[in-house]
């Protein structure tokens, strides 16, 4: 990836925010999700749309050794398209959640996404990042109107980078489940859409926000 020809083309893409809540599901209970989530979502008598990814995260770490580390590094996330391997790679930015007002329904995030060549990996790996982990993530999405729900089951794999079915492990006994939105700054509304829909799809699943910088503690 030439950083020249990507530099002009960061200078056109306007702040985003990620706005989020996520929940989980036991796999037993997958299916009684997926069809409320088709009669409740955009193209209800459409097939489930599904996907599968691969998703590598690099890390920048300033502090070798730190209790400031993790608020100081800087992530990339790649993801490469598994079931049509002739889309483009994608390299996501995820800023620290917002604290702001704790009454807002959503987490929110800054957000930047863009399509990328494949050789995104050896760039970021020449510019000091190192790979932190790798996962498979497959799963059906859904759209109502702007929002976007994915439920997915997330697989480690044994060896890193190899994304063969046979070098899969499940996480876990559960799918997670994401209600997102990104959108320009300073689009309050979302949140509250948000959360009407989330409260449609109690009590199967209840979607929160999460502050991740917990998971670190």
């Amino acid at each position: 990836m030439e950083t020249t020809s990507l530099a002009p083309s960061l200078k056109n893409i306007a702040p985003q925010q990620e706005y989020l809540l996520q929940a989980s599901i036991l796999d037993a209970n997958r299916d009684v999700l997926l069809h409320r989530l088709r009669g409740l979502c955009d193209n209800a008598e459409s097939n489930f749309e599904t996907f599968a990814d691969y998703e590598a995260v690099y890390v920048l770490s300033f502090l070798e050794s730190s209790a400031v580390q993790q608020s100081q590094a800087v992530s990339f996330r790649v993801r490469h398209a598994l079931d049509d391997p002739e889309a483009p790679d994608h390299i996501r930015y995820i800023g620290q959640a917002e604290l702001g007002d704790r009454a807002r329904p959503t987490l929110v995030r800054a957000c930047l996404d863009v399509a990328c060549s494949s050789n995104v990996r050896e760039f970021l790996q020449e510019m000091g990042f190192k790979l932190d982990y790798d996962c498979v993530m497959k799963g059906y999405f859904f759209h109502k109107g702007r929002m976007k729900v994915t439920v997915y089951k997330i697989f480690r794999l044994l060896q890193p980078g190899k994304t063969d079915s046979s070098n899969w492990e499940p996480l876990s006994m559960s799918h997670l489940v994401e209600l997102s939105v990104v959108a320009p700054l300073g689009q309050e509304q979302i949140g509250e859409d948000m959360k009407n829909f989330a409260e449609q799809l109690k009590p199967l699943v209840v979607l929160e926000k999460f502050d991740h910088r917990r998971l670190h503690n």
